[in-house]
């Protein structure tokens, strides 16, 4: 009797170069990163193995060439119009001890004409609010195609795209945390994806070490980045604490510390309430923490832009102060 072995998976040797051991196991290349990017989106990877890639990923921790392989796969398959913008924002972590200052700030931004790209994945953990819970009371559009977010930049040069409407099968792999029981890379690949090509992307990355990769993978893909331990690890300053920029652009990267704003810690809401950031907005409400961080907020994203740290923060101010209350 002949018995014939079977031929291993094309997408088999990714997982063992990932999980061969603790002398075995290695980094992917850039280019072996976007291989196996590229199967898993042109879904020619089994179940099993994008499981066991994505958990073996997490827990030997990427790289910074990894990620720009990834980024590289999903930016070849990306087909956007070319629009005009300033920033990217990603928004994937939601908020859970304070609320969500940083859309205040992007709105803010946006009054004064600089336009900003919000993009996110969906609810995925519970006990978070999320920007998509917000955008309807905070009159932010939501849109569902880039011809939709070409009008709502041009219009009111702010806009929310969810990841699910331009690249699904990231969402596909991010819905897989519930069942996985972790976080996978795909939350960080999302922060450097930077799908229109903005003049700056920023970025927020909670855990620490893991914003110097991201500034590093920002810079292998070309791009001009910022990236902080953000406030729940969303894009929002925390002015209670020391912020440290990872910034790079044109190649060459550059650190900066921002001090606390704060000589004492505030008290945290003991609930976030969504109508508080209306109000805050139209002026009907005083929050010494939430105007301390919209404004340093909006100062990072113009510092991002090329801004000094001071020019940055007046211009900041100005722009705060003159927002449209009604919009």
């Amino acid at each position: 009797m002949n018995l014939v072995t079977p031929a291993e998976h094309p997408f088999a040797q990714f997982v063992r170069m990932l999980g061969k051991g603790k002398r075995g196991a290695r980094n992917l290349t850039r280019e072996e990163a976007r291989e196996a990017m590229g199967m898993l989106l042109d879904g020619q990877a089994e179940e099993s193995q994008l499981g066991a890639f994505l958990m073996l990923l997490r827990h030997k921790e990427e790289s910074a060439e990894e990620m720009a392989g990834f980024a590289d796969a999903v930016r070849e398959r990306l087909q956007t119009p070319a629009i005009q913008l300033d920033l990217d924002w990603p928004s994937y972590a939601g908020k859970k001890r304070h609320l969500p200052w940083f859309l205040l700030a992007a709105k803010a931004l946006a009054n004064s004409g600089i336009r900003i790209l919000l993009h996110g994945g969906g609810a995925h953990t519970a006990g978070r609010m999320y920007s998509e819970q917000l955008l309807e009371t905070l009159h932010i559009p939501l849109c569902r195609s880039w011809n939709s977010v070409e009008q709502a930049l041009d219009q009111q040069q702010l806009a929310f795209i969810p990841l699910g409407d331009w690249m699904p099968q990231l969402q596909r792999m991010i819905d897989l945390r519930n069942i996985l029981g972790l976080r996978s890379p795909i939350h960080s690949l999302t922060r450097i994806l930077n799908p229109l090509g903005a003049r700056c992307g920023l970025q927020s990355i909670f855990h620490p070490g893991y914003q110097a990769v991201h500034r590093e993978a920002s810079q292998l893909l070309g791009d001009t980045a910022v990236v902080i331990k953000g406030e729940g690890g969303e894009i929002e300053i925390n002015p209670d604490a020391t912020s440290h920029f990872y910034g790079t652009a044109n190649g060459v990267n550059w650190d900066e510390d921002w001090p606390a704003l704060s000589a004492q810690r505030h008290v945290k809401p003991a609930s976030l309430q969504p109508e508080h950031l209306a109000a805050f907005w139209r002026g009907e409400v005083t929050d010494a923490y939430g105007q301390l961080a919209v404004i340093s907020t909006m100062a990072l994203a113009l510092r991002g832009l090329g801004r000094s740290r001071d020019a940055a923060f007046e211009e900041a101010e100005r722009g705060w102060e003159a927002r449209n209350l009604s919009s």
